[in-house]
């Protein structure tokens, strides 16, 4: 059985710097009948696990640890017994959400994660936050962008532990040489291309963040 891509959007809020937004989120979940990973854990336990339904979930990986996309993660994790994943620089983000609870292991450029038969590769893209992670599926030709590369553009950076400089940087050098026809999966709203999105890299930079 070859794996897939199922979703589901979950509702809630974002709160960094002593504001609060009213959020949509995607919730991806990554595998096979058998097996999967959950992509970020924002806001609703039950909404993700009944879109794993019978399946082992083997890890739960964070994109960032912004509260929108960690919240669940802990519950989630006991519900399940999956670990929770999340890349080492962004732990001073993920201590604003959970101080007393750390994540169960680290995501580095360039790991490697094995779920129903299909690679997933680790791409450090940090600059919406230190940690900032992209998952890249050559195989299903997709990447999971989290709040890195939305359709229109980066992620915000205007908040703090953000950099305007660091995101356009790594997608320029670790998104946007991904083939052209790969499947942009993003934190929130709809997915696009790295094809659609390539040629208007100047004038994001030209805007700002």
């Amino acid at each position: 059985m070859a794996a897939r891509v199922d979703q589901t959007v979950t509702s809630g809020t974002f709160s960094l710097d002593g504001q609060t937004f009213d959020v949509d989120n995607n919730v991806w979940v990554l595998g096979d009948d058998h097996e999967c990973v959950v992509i970020d854990a924002p806001h609703d336990v039950a909404a993700i696990l009944e879109v794993v339904g019978d399946r082992r979930v083997t890890a739960i990986l964070a994109t960032h640890a912004h509260d929108d996309h960690v919240r669940v993660a802990p519950e989630l994790s006991r519900a399940t017994g999956a670990p929770v994943l999340l890349h080492p620089a962004d732990r001073v983000v993920w201590d604003l959400v959970h101080p007393d609870t750390a994540p169960d292991g680290e995501l580095a450029d360039g790991q490697e994660i094995t779920v129903g038969g299909t690679t997933l590769r680790v791409l450090h893209t940090p600059g919406h936050s230190p940690g900032a992670c992209s998952f890249h599926v050559p195989e299903l030709g997709t990447v999971f962008t989290g709040d890195t590369l939305f359709c229109g553009g980066p992620g915000a950076t205007g908040r703090s532990f953000s950099d305007f400089g660091t995101i356009v940087a790594s997608i320029r050098d670790r998104l946007l040489t991904l083939p052209a026809e790969t499947v942009v999966r993003t934190g929130h709203g709809d997915s696009t291309t790295i094809g659609a999105e390539a040629p208007h890299l100047a004038e994001w930079i030209a805007r700002g963040h």
